[in-house]
């Protein structure tokens, strides 16, 4: 086991908290879609500052690191592999 590896490793491990402590940190969709429907959500969907929401920053950080954490992944196994 080389350098590399060790270090994909522990890459891997630090974005895998970091995804458990985003998602646990944003907030629970409790209505599911059937409080999107009745409780007013399309209203909400076309607002002036969506983007810019604590929410909607969390969504994209946990998108960027679960992109980043599989092609990582996908990575250290080609290395353990051919390698």
């Amino acid at each position: 086991m080389g350098a590399l590896d060790i270090v994909l490793g522990v890459v891997l491990i630090i974005l895998s908290l970091v995804t458990i402590v985003i998602v646990l940190m944003q907030k629970s969709r409790e209505g599911g879609l059937s409080g999107a429907i009745t409780g007013g959500g399309a209203d909400t969907f076309f607002g002036k500052n969506k983007g810019r929401t604590r929410e909607a920053m969390l969504a994209k950080a946990t998108k960027y690191i679960a992109i980043i954490f599989f092609v990582l992944a996908f990575a250290s196994t080609l290395l353990m592999l051919f390698f």
